[in-house]
């Protein structure tokens, strides 16, 4: 979402990327539930610039109680602002019109910032209630902005006569992406169908926020107890002390509590040698959000579908897919279905020769027990993958992860590779505050040795955080407004038990890759426009750089970098790194196939009418009747997502969650650029932060491919990537 006074109100409004809320009655430490009288004016640290280094958040100063005060004297100061933009006697320029809206809204834009970016990783009840309340304000306020007559006429006409402003290329782009974005928000429709406009979006954002809150609220409502520490048995001696002390802090001593995250897998499906207690852990989880209970969100599911699709014919689009993706690089809703239905036949066609493994090695273990055998259900797929990628590679995950403590993995693996390709530098600070205690800061430095950036990292899984992974922006970069970037990466890694070291997965240690791939598209932005800074790029394109980035992480020379026990110090052996890198594509049909089930599904809601979604009883039904019709149904595995917690959907990937697909296209063939070229050297990674990473969205985004890699996409190198080009060799 672009980071600008005028648009960050609709990312609050429509609460993009931002899911989360508490779900225990309890307010976070320092914060009350209760929103006490407002403080005055001059207390309130969102009223002024940070003083702090490059504007970096006052989270010692900010309470809850500061919100309310800066977003209602934010939204005035705008409208005050967007009055005078509007209604200026002097002909409209590029200065007093677009500039102008650039700058505008600044108070709202850093209390809206540090909100959303607390309701994400930090929530408490105080958070939620302000979330509830002030959504369909947001989404009123930004609809009294793009649907002011006089505003848009002024656009239009520096629209009209764009090519004689004498403006550079950003300059020229921001002009008709203005002006296209207040033509998609509705600026030429007719004043009752604005009054119809207006209600839906308010709509939608309360049913939104509902929704997110549902899903956090029932993913730790739904945490699975068991009487004992044998129904984990296979867990680790540190797993069951988490367990044991999750239970505790639910008020159940002397159990063992399971914390669920809000993929529809489970990580302990992965080692518990109990069959029940997987199949109870993954019924939990993918029951959620329809079993009739409180946090049911199948009726919300229902009258957002049917909102988007009526909007979407009212701005004259067909349905919401056809709608989103005209902003999209895939344009329409064709060229999505093209792609994925090219990718879903070898999927799953893969993922069936893997449970044809998965189903011997059942069968094989059942006869050697001299027990019946069993099908190959979904809570049984992780751990005989497991097993077989031990017996076909000779290693497991649990003999990796003591070679991947965390802080090594990002200083020594992270960080190490980015000052490899880019000449980069990274000192942690301890004198900034911090939200919460168990997250870090570090100043980044360029390759002169100026400061480029502020980092924050926040690794730790909390009952107040929303599930997976992201980057988000607390300062955006702007040479208008002269500001510097200050981002953060959020992972949601247990918490081991007091003294005990944070050793992480092969899959969390790529997902550290990845998250930092988009601070980089932050931290490197060189634009002018606050519109075009960072990751302020389609969303099928945001997720190329991070994408790029993964691939340093299984780099031999980074890998031995940081791949050290972490309490000898030896490095991994040569063997097991070996073991692997040749197990890379082990269990691809798997990840392919549950991605591609939650991908199609997403765009199956989004490409139907009003009239063809159904009533919250049939959610559920149309949800399995698109996966069958799609053919990406295969029931051993199930969508990563399930549509009544599929929380992207609800936000902003919207008929969108094929950009990850979609920019792993990207990534393959960048990935292919980049090993051609000698890989891991600086020129390649000056060439890629010149052309790609520092432009933000101030060009064209295929354009910036082609300008990095001087090609069209390939689909090829994607296929052979994910070992969907031929039948995997064994």
């Amino acid at each position: 979402m672009k980071k600008t006074g005028l648009t960050l109100a609709l990312a609050a409004a429509l609460g993009l990327g931002m899911t989360a809320c508490n779900r225990t009655e309890s307010p976070a430490p320092g914060a009350s539930a209760e929103q006490p009288a407002a403080p005055s004016t001059q207390d309130n640290p969102f009223f002024v610039q940070s003083d702090l280094p490059l504007q970096y958040p006052h989270f010692d100063r900010i309470r809850d109680e500061h919100f309310a005060p800066a977003f209602e004297a934010g939204m005035a100061e705008q409208l005050k602002e967007i009055e005078a933009i509007a209604n200026n006697p002097e002909a409209p320029t590029f200065d007093n019109t677009i500039v102008a809206l650039e700058n505008s809204g600044q108070v709202l834009d850093r209390a809206t910032t540090v909100f959303f970016n607390l309701v994400g990783t930090d929530t408490n009840d105080a958070r939620k209630k302000l979330q509830a309340d002030f959504s369909p304000r947001f989404a009123a306020h930004q609809d009294a902005i793009v649907l002011d007559p006089a505003l848009f006429g002024r656009i239009q006409a520096l629209y009209d006569r764009r090519d004689s402003l004498g403006l550079d290329a950003e300059g020229l782009r921001l002009v008709e992406r203005y002006h296209d974005d207040f033509v998609r928000a509705g600026a030429r429709l007719s004043d009752a169908d604005k009054a119809k406009l207006k209600d839906m979006n308010a709509q939608l954002a309360t049913l939104g926020t509902q929704f997110n809150q549902n899903v956090l609220n029932e993913v730790n409502a739904s945490a699975v107890a068991f009487d004992s520490a044998e129904a984990l048995a296979g867990s680790s001696e540190a797993q069951v002390a988490a367990a044991a002390e999750e239970a505790k802090k639910r008020g159940l001593e002397g159990k063992y509590v399971v914390a669920l995250l809000n993929t529809t897998g489970q990580p302990p499906l992965t080692y518990l040698t109990n069959r029940e207690s997987r199949r109870k852990i993954f019924e939990a989880s993918a029951a959620r959000g329809s079993r009739g209970n409180e946090y049911d969100n199948t009726g919300i599911v229902s009258q957002v579908m049917k909102l988007r699709a009526e909007r979407a014919k009212l701005l004259g689009f067909p349905n919401h897919a056809a709608y989103s993706l005209a902003d999209a690089t895939a344009k329409t809703p064709e060229a999505v279905n093209a792609m994925l239905g090219k990718l879903a036949p070898a999927a799953v066609a893969n993922a069936k020769r893997e449970a044809a493994d998965l189903q011997a090695m059942i069968d094989k273990e059942q006869a050697a027990k001299g027990e019946p055998g069993f099908q190959l259900e979904p809570w049984d797929w992780a751990y005989y993958a497991e097993k077989v990628r031990q017996e076909r590679y000779d290693f497991d995950e649990s003999q990796l992860k003591p070679y991947f403590e965390m802080k090594n993995v990002l200083e020594n693996g992270v960080f190490f590779a980015a000052n490899q390709l880019y000449g980069i530098s990274f000192k942690e600070r301890t004198d900034l505050p911090k939200y919460r205690e168990d997250t870090w800061t570090y100043d980044v430095f360029d390759a002169d040795g100026k400061q480029l950036a502020i980092f924050i990292f926040d690794p730790y899984a909390r009952e107040s955080k929303r599930g997976g992974a992201w980057m988000n922006s607390y300062v955006s970069q702007s040479k208008l407004r002269g500001t510097q970037p200050v981002v953060a990466n959020h992972l949601n890694i247990p918490k081991p038990t007091e003294g005990q070291p944070t050793l992480l997965t092969w899959d969390e240690v790529t997902t550290a890759f990845h998250e930092f791939g988009h601070a980089l598209h932050g931290m490197f932005s060189d634009v002018t426009y606050p519109y075009f800074s960072g990751t302020s790029v389609p969303r099928d394109f945001v997720e190329f750089p991070s994408q790029v980035n993964e691939m340093w992480a299984d780099w031999p020379s980074i890998l031995a970098n940081y791949a050290k026990h972490h309490q000898t110090g030896e490095p991994m052996p040569q063997a097991l790194l070996d073991k692997v890198l040749a197990a890379a594509k082990f269990n691809q049909g798997f990840a392919t196939t549950e991605y591609l089930g939650a991908a199609m599904l997403d765009q199956r809601w989004h490409q139907i009418g009003p009239e063809q979604v159904p009533e919250a009883a049939g959610v559920m039904k149309f949800e399995h009747d698109a996966l069958v019709a799609d053919g990406i149904y295969f029931a051993p595995v199930p969508p990563r997502y399930r549509t009544p917690y599929f929380s992207h959907i609800m936000g902003g990937y919207a008929a969108g969650y094929y950009a990850y697909i979609w920019s792993e296209v990207l990534d393959a063939n960048t990935q292919e650029w980049i090993r051609n070229h000698g890989g891991l050297k600086r020129e390649n990674g000056d060439r890629f932060r010149a052309t790609l990473l520092s432009r933000g969205g101030s060009k064209d985004a295929m354009e910036l491919f082609r300008d990095f890699a001087g090609h069209d996409p390939k689909i090829e190198p994607l296929l052979a990537k994910r070992g969907l080009d031929a039948a995997p060799k064994h």
